[in-house]
């Protein structure tokens, strides 16, 4: 038999109740049972009554319940096997985040901060990604593929949520160098259409020509749809934390370093690329980035990919049900009289 998976696994843990659950009923009514006799045989009645009632048809009633209770959750958990090959058609883009992971994003002009703001919009919008590969870059001081090119938006989400000021090594924040790294390693293929990076960082570069790296893409036909957070005119302080969780802030001497959103970048980088647009989130504001996807990816023009075979697992919960059912149709029709 091939692999079995099962579409409702939580429903599993029934198994470790219901049975259970079940026994003890039964062992106590027994035991009650019992108990109630033997009252009976201490009072001199139970030699005078005649008593029809066979124990082990009890239990044998007892066991066709517990049995049955045990086939209705398997079902509900929905177990599948024998898994059939179905060719799927792909329409989609090709859309990969560039997330700046850098000291500064700990900022928390945007609340809670700006990295955790990054994070909770890309999982946003993986709410009505439809079709479209995704993958996943962060960088600082250099740049890290964290999720290649996928359809597996499980995969995904679990990378965005692990995203973390130490998922680069190197301090710092060059921008242009993270675009060129998706450029040459991630957007491999020849046909540069359909295809999206989506930057999101608060814009401050470290002489890495991040305007010139986005009109390669735009050359390329790769868009970049920018997204600043932070605070473009003030700008705030940069925390930082110990080891025993205290908060001061950083520090060029005796002068606070504070960060602010490079905006003008941003739009530069943008404009590079025909169809790009930047969006600026500052303090106070939120971003609906699930409408942005939707709106600029999702109706965007999509490509067809190439035929891909998948492995479909046929759902086989009916015969459990069905099995279920039986036994306690089965326990009904068992009678609790001892055969004369």
């Amino acid at each position: 038999m091939d692999d079995i998976q099962f579409n409702g696994l939580k429903y599993l843990y029934l198994l470790l109740v219901v049975p259970t659950g079940l026994t003890v009923f039964y062992v106590a009514v027994f035991h009650r049972k019992r108990t109630l006799l033997k009252r009976f045989a201490d009072a001199g009645v139970l030699s005078r009554i005649h008593v029809y009632a066979s124990e082990s048809r009890q239990r044998r009633r007892a066991i066709m319940v517990i049995a049955a209770a045990v086939l209705i959750v398997v079902a509900l958990a929905r177990p599948a096997w024998k898994a059939e090959p179905e060719k799927l058609r792909q329409r989609g883009r090709d859309v990969v985040f560039v997330v700046d992971v850098s000291h500064s994003m700990s900022a928390t002009d945007i609340k809670p901060d700006r990295l955790s703001l990054a994070r909770l919009a890309i999982l946003d919008a993986l709410e009505v990604i439809e079709g479209d590969r995704v993958g996943l870059v962060a960088f600082a001081g250099n740049a890290v593929t964290k999720c290649p090119l996928t359809f597996d938006y499980g995969f995904f989400r679990t990378a965005v949520k692990d995203l973390a000021e130490d998922s680069v090594t190197r301090p710092g924040t060059r921008i242009g160098d993270a675009v060129r790294k998706v450029l040459t390693e991630i957007f491999t293929s020849k046909e540069r259409q359909f295809k999206d990076i989506v930057l999101i960082t608060d814009g401050e570069d470290h002489d890495s020509f991040p305007v010139v790296a986005a009109e390669d893409a735009g050359k390329a036909g790769v868009r970049i749809i920018a997204v600043g957070l932070g605070d473009h005119e003030k700008g705030t302080r940069i925390p930082v934390r110990d080891e025993k969780g205290n908060v001061t802030f950083l520090k060029d001497g005796d002068e606070y370093v504070y960060s602010r959103l490079g905006w003008r970048t941003l739009q530069e980088m943008a404009l590079a690329s025909e169809g790009g647009r930047p969006y600026r989130v500052g303090p106070g504001e939120t971003i609906d980035f699930a409408s942005i996807y939707r709106k600029l990816i999702g109706e965007a023009e999509k490509t067809e990919r190439e035929t891909e075979i998948v492995k479909r697992y046929r759902e086989r919960f009916q015969p459990f049900i069905l099995l279920g059912l039986v036994m306690l149709c089965m326990e009904m029709t068992v009678s609790e009289r001892k055969k004369r």
